[in-house]
């Protein structure tokens, strides 16, 4: 699980072109939207492309989005247990 959390840091930073940031600014639990990286609407959109693309996961009822990614470790374990 654990390189899974360290992909998934890797990936998002990657994805939403974080430049600023790296793997040892996210802690796992730290909140992904509003105060905690400050990711948006638009961030939301690209990680769910990035779950469907990298992890054959299709998320069909957009609400359930707000508690998978609420941090590294939600999306992890959302991940382990659904990915194909």
């Amino acid at each position: 699980m654990d390189n899974l959390k360290q992909e998934l840091k890797e990936k998002i930073i990657e994805n939403l072109n974080l430049e600023d940031m790296n793997v040892a600014d996210i802690d796992d639990n730290d909140v992904l939207f509003g105060d905690g990286l400050g990711l948006d609407s638009i961030d939301a959109l690209e990680l769910i492309v990035m779950l469907d693309k990298d992890y054959g996961i299709k998320i069909a009822d957009p609400k359930k989005g707000k508690s998978i990614f609420e941090s590294i470790n939600t999306m992890a374990k959302f991940i382990s247990e659904n990915r194909n």
